[in-house]
């Protein structure tokens, strides 16, 4: 298991509220779209990363992690596990405090090196599915 429920709780409630999204596009048919808007109820920020750099649920979007000018607490990776490793090496370099990998995101490398750099992280979870379970 990639995130105890403790690790969960910590980064949903402690960590902070701004969320960088990786993969969130205005694609109203993709999980992102939804997963954000969820976050954004619970009291996230949420700040698209999509190399289109669209405006997402009104909050402008970058084109990468490293073009976005102000600290990210999370970085939530949508992207497919093959690409998954480099953004959360992307994560841990701009500071970011955890880093969650969706449901089917998995990447036990990328894993390993995010919580030896000392950064929380959680693989193959939905923070929409935990999150109203928190309140």
């Amino acid at each position: 298991m990639y995130g105890d429920s403790a690790t969960i709780r910590k980064i949903l409630t402690e960590l902070g509220d701004t969320w960088a999204i990786v993969g969130l596009s205005a694609n109203q048919g993709r999980a992102a779209y939804g997963v954000a808007a969820v976050l954004q109820r619970f009291g996230k920020r949420i700040v698209p990363v999509h190399p289109k750099a669209e405006t997402v649920h009104g909050e402008q979007g970058y084109p990468s992690l490293d073009a976005i000018p102000f600290p990210v607490d999370v970085v939530d990776v949508f992207v497919n596990s093959g690409l998954a490793g480099p953004v959360a090496d992307g994560a841990t370099a701009i500071g970011a405090k955890a880093v969650w990998f969706q449901l089917g995101v998995i990447d036990a490398g990328a894993y390993a090196r995010t919580r030896a750099a000392g950064v929380e992280m959680v693989m193959d979870r939905c923070p929409a599915i935990e999150i109203p379970s928190l309140r």
